[in-house]
């Protein structure tokens, strides 16, 4: 059987580092692995479909897998994982010291199907009683103006939602023109330290781990994506990647956790990364599905309800079937 030649695009992680570089094979598999920025890697493929195995948005994605007849598939990798309480940026002259402050406010978010603010509006509704249809919503750039949405939208009925193409969140969480910006990465104006724009949630790391001890629910941002076309004439293909990432991770894990030397240029890493270990019962990253089980629900919930998946779906779903099937001696 000749050895499948796949194309595969991701940013730059070290949890793919030594699939990337070889170290580690995907069993008769052939890649040209391509490292773009995560923005680029998402609109290349959602749009042109430019390479076989794809890092990509995980609301994107949902958007894409559960149309009537989808073209791709995911695998249970996890790209990126990030929790999102840092991600919210308030005017301090909007008066909004609590969540339950935002009702009735203008909130702003890079796109309606940006993962982070898909997360932050569910924790608002489940949490805290305040549904789409209590704010006002905004949809800019983050930094820059002009950005757009990726993929196609089925807002719910009575959804407000503003598009400004010649501003951005920056600039108007600054000038107070929208009260909240729920931005994935920090809009310039708290960075340069305007003195109007304030994280909402200062104590945010407790919020965090507090949240994943209530719920077990470990945010995913990013996942693989698999043409199905690869798949319909190599099915083998989605379980030997899948082998592949997860002994990449292993390795990644393992410098992590190695205190014996300096392997990244930050004190108390390895001290720091055994006790997120021990908080993730095991595995601080973990992929498959049974162990993302209460993330993938949630999020699947979330971005039907919110105008984004074009149906529910269940986690087994959006991966190749059997792609967990375990194998023991």
């Amino acid at each position: 059987m000749s050895r499948v030649k796949l194309a595969i695009a991701t940013t730059d992680y070290d949890h793919f580092r030594d699939f990337r570089l070889g170290i580690v094979n995907a069993e008769g598999i052939d890649q040209t692995w391509l490292t773009l920025g995560h923005h680029e890697v998402f609109a290349r493929f959602t749009f042109n479909r430019e390479w076989d195995v794809s890092e990509l948005s995980f609301a994107k994605f949902c958007a894409q897998v559960t149309r009537t007849t989808p073209d791709i598939i995911g695998l249970p990798v996890v790209c990126s994982r990030l929790f999102r309480f840092s991600s919210f940026y308030v005017n301090r002259h909007s008066k909004i010291q609590t969540a339950a402050d935002l009702r009735g406010k203008t909130i702003g978010s890079p796109e309606w199907a940006h993962t982070a603010a898909v997360y932050m509006r569910g924790w608002l509704n489940d949490e805290h009683g305040i549904g789409l249809h209590d704010v006002h919503w905004y949809q800019a750039g983050a930094n820059e103006a002009g950005r757009s949405e990726k993929v196609e939208l089925n807002l719910p009925k009575g959804v407000k939602l503003t598009r400004v193409n010649d501003k951005s969140l920056s600039e108007m969480i600054a000038t107070g023109e929208i009260d909240c910006a729920l931005i994935a990465r920090p809009p310039n104006s708290f960075l340069q330290g305007h003195p109007d724009v304030v994280r909402l949630f200062p104590n945010y790391l407790e919020m965090e781990e507090s949240y994943y001890e209530r719920t077990k629910v470990w945010p995913i941002m990013h996942i693989i994506a698999i043409q199905t076309r690869v798949l319909d004439e190599h099915p083998w293909v989605a379980r030997n990647l899948y082998n592949a990432f997860v002994e990449s991770k292993r390795r990644s894990l393992e410098r992590l956790l190695d205190p014996a030397v300096s392997r990244y240029p930050l004190a108390w890493l390895p001290t720091y990364a055994r006790k997120m270990r021990d908080l993730f019962d095991g595995d601080p990253f973990p992929y498959g599905i049974e162990e993302n089980r209460p993330t993938l629900e949630q999020f699947l919930r979330y971005t039907h309800e919110q105008g984004i998946a074009h149906r529910r779906a269940e986690p087994e779903e959006i991966f190749p079937k059997g792609i967990m099937t375990s194998v023991r001696v």
